[in-house]
């Protein structure tokens, strides 16, 4: 029998992540996140539905989640379902579901130091000259200027690529 319990999404934080640790001292963050979806109804007029989704994240992401996330950063996240039951205290069932999460990483430019968007007029993230280190581990911020994502053409210096060269 075939199964799968994926979940991606991409939002924004409705609310700073909450951190608490367990009595192991395991760390647990809380997360809400809104999720957007943009369509056109019967008379062609466009309409946003909003899904406000409990997500919840352990150990060390959910420590540099608390660290680095406030309110209002867009996240991509990635995870399973997993669903709450208990009985509330008037004797009814109650269930929630809840993303846990197994990866979370930042989906916009990084907030100045007074909370508002950094970067120019393009709204592209200007790094300072001596930029923290990323919370996410072999993502470190390149140096002003600078950038270590991979060339298409990294190794292949005198070849030419074509479509059917790339790996998707």
């Amino acid at each position: 029998m075939l199964e799968l319990n994926k979940v991606m999404l991409i939002g924004n934080l409705t609310r700073d992540p909450e951190l608490s640790y367990l009595p192991s001292g395991t760390a647990l963050a809380k997360l809400g996140v809104a999720v957007n979806r943009r369509y056109k109804d019967r008379n062609g007029e466009s309409k946003d539905d909003v899904a406000f989704i409990d997500v919840e994240t352990w150990a060390k992401s959910a420590e540099f989640c608390a660290k680095y996330l406030k309110k209002g950063r867009r996240v991509f996240i990635e995870g399973r379902l997993r669903q709450d039951r208990w009985e509330s205290p008037d004797g009814g069932k109650r269930n929630r579901i809840v993303v846990n999460a197994e990866r979370v990483q930042f989906a916009d430019s990084r907030p100045s130091e007074d909370g508002g968007s950094s970067g120019g007029a393009s709204g592209q993230y200007q790094p300072p000259e001596s930029a923290p280190p990323s919370p996410w581990p072999g993502t470190e911020t390149p140096a002003h200027g600078e950038s270590d994502a991979p060339s298409a053409m990294d190794g292949q210096a005198d070849e030419q690529q074509t479509a059917d060269d790339l790996p998707f």
